[in-house]
């Protein structure tokens, strides 16, 4: 069985500060014991405890893990959102670039999502057709917002256009500072909680304004099980049955649009990977690890293993379903 992790980050050396000119969005990169540190825009970031950087490291993380093939995706804070487009779409290249070196390097064992400038939405559909027109990436990584704008905005409607049009596989993954909230600043809640409920947020977003609905062909990757979206579906489901605004723009239930989604199993819980499958069905489930970080599943097969599923459903989740996704072959 082909086991593929669908979720998971890298710093592509191109990207480094050593790699080119002086500019701050640059990270460093240096060891301390076992972490690696991460140096950005003036702050220190301590929690990737696999390897970041080092394809050979990465690959040998995976076969510890028992991971056959890793969708390696940029780290969302070089997505670049924040730069004027033109100069965002520069970053994204170079990244684009990097990536689809890694997987020349190692097409057996990678894959890879890119980046686009969406913070510009033309430009970013744009770009997107022409990654996908040259066949070695297979789709994007997008943050849950952009500028605190969240994705079901009308302004992405080209982007979300191009990827149904082109089959591109679409990770959502929060930015990981969603909400300014002081409580978020303690006992790790930015992490534990904020990002799924950005996550949450956004997915709502997509369902209520139709655009999965108007976009069935979308292949979109909802990170960390989609937050608590579908521990939610009952209020979405009894909001749309009578409320004006919440079923404005959408015809089918929520319910129907929260299935077109695809959802990884970073949950940290057989329990709630096997309450995935139950109410989404096991070909919308996707095995994710998160690599490198601390808040990452590093050993997200034995938590598919753990879940007691039917050994068709299994073999879906642990990697059935990406290879369907990726065009990979399946090992039985």
């Amino acid at each position: 069985m082909t086991v593929v992790d669908v979720h998971a980050h890298v710093i592509v050396p191109e990207v480094l500060h050593d790699a080119g000119r002086d500019e701050g969005w640059r990270p460093r990169v240096r060891r301390e014991g076992d972490h690696q540190v991460v140096e950005v825009d003036g702050r220190e970031v301590r929690s990737a405890v696999r390897e970041w950087v080092d394809l050979d490291a990465i690959v040998a993380d995976q076969d510890a893990a028992g991971t056959d093939v890793v969708v390696l995706a940029p780290w969302v804070v070089l997505l670049g959102y924040e730069a004027e487009p033109h100069e965002g779409l520069r970053r994204c290249r170079i990244q684009n670039e990097g990536l689809a070196g890694l997987v020349g390097r190692r097409p057996d064992r990678v894959a890879a999502l890119g980046a686009v400038p969406l913070q510009d939405p033309a430009l970013a559909a744009r770009e997107l057709r022409a990654l996908m027109a040259e066949g070695i990436l297979a789709g994007v990584e997008v943050a849950a917002s952009v500028r605190g704008t969240y994705l079901g905005d009308g302004a992405f409607e080209p982007f979300w256009a191009a990827a149904a049009e082109t089959g591109a596989l679409v990770l959502v993954h929060p930015t990981t500072r969603g909400f300014p909230a002081p409580v978020f600043a303690e006992h790790y809640l930015w992490n534990a909680v904020g990002n799924p409920l950005e996550t949450t947020v956004t997915a709502a977003h997509l369902v209520l304004t139709g655009t999965m609905e108007r976009h069935p062909g979308l292949r979109v990757v909802l990170a960390h099980g989609g937050g608590t979206i579908l521990a939610l579906r009952g209020r979405l489901r009894h909001a749309h049955s009578f409320q004006p605004q919440a079923r404005s723009a959408l015809r089918e239930s929520p319910e129907d649009s929260l299935r077109r989604f695809y959802y990884d199993s970073v949950v940290h819980d057989p329990g709630l990977v096997r309450a995935l499958v139950e109410t989404v069905g096991a070909q919308r489930v996707l095995l994710g690890s998160d690599h490198p970080f601390d808040m990452g599943d590093l050993r997200p097969a034995d938590t598919v293993r753990a879940a007691g599923l039917d050994a068709a459903d299994e073999a879906a989740v642990l990697g059935g379903n990406a290879a369907a996704l990726l065009g990979l072959p399946v090992a039985t």
